[in-house]
């Protein structure tokens, strides 16, 4: 089984076992749960540093989806607690795979699945990495995961954008299944941390 069908073999095993009730998605009412960009284009790939002065400019057309999920009330949790709970703790993350246990920037290391990604970025408030050559889903996808609270309530933002069409993404049943699966991924990961962000 080659990696393109183990990954979407397991992004539909998570999403069958982490599908919530739509009263329970947690996702921010102000903002869709899904901002698909346009995959047909290239555009320019991006440094860390250009997406952690301006976020934005990472996405522009080549964002190929955002979900906003809710880790519920925190008020004495900051964001930067969340985040560093997440990069000092790595195996919370549900695909850890062959990575440390504490991650820094400029690691590299593979996923579950023998999936080699590059720690981009780790900030005050967001983790931000990218996948490298040999990644079931294709070289040059960055995905970002942000922390924010707002009265109380703390929210994970899962942001992923391309550098340039992969194979998967081109084909519109391997990155339905992709945008799938990432949702119930992610959703499993908001689920571990809105649990452990009380030891935070």
């Amino acid at each position: 089984m080659g990696r393109a069908a183990s990954a979407t073999l397991l992004g539909t095993a998570l999403m069958l076992t982490a599908l919530p009730p739509a009263a329970h998605a947690g996702a921010r009412p102000a903002a869709p749960p899904v901002q698909p960009g346009d995959e047909s284009s290239g555009g320019p790939a991006h440094t860390a540093e250009e997406c952690d002065a301006d976020p934005s400019s990472c996405h522009g057309s080549n964002r190929l989806y955002q979900y906003i999920y809710s880790l519920g009330i925190h008020p004495f949790t900051s964001p930067h607690d969340v985040r560093e709970q997440l990069t000092g703790n790595f195996w919370l993350f549900p695909v850890r795979g062959a990575c440390p246990t504490r991650i820094r920037p400029k690691d590299k290391c593979e996923l579950l699945g023998g999936n080699p990604v590059l720690v981009e970025s780790i900030g005050y408030d967001h983790l931000q990495i990218a996948t490298l050559p040999g990644h079931a889903l294709g070289e040059g996808l960055h995905i970002r995961f942000t922390f924010t609270r707002g009265l109380g309530f703390q929210y994970l933002i899962v942001t992923a954008w391309q550098n340039k069409p992969t194979a998967c993404t081109e084909k519109t049943l391997c990155n339905a299944a992709s945008r799938v699966g990432a949702w119930a991924l992610w959703r499993l990961l908001a689920e571990t941390l809105a649990v452990s962000a009380y030891l935070a």
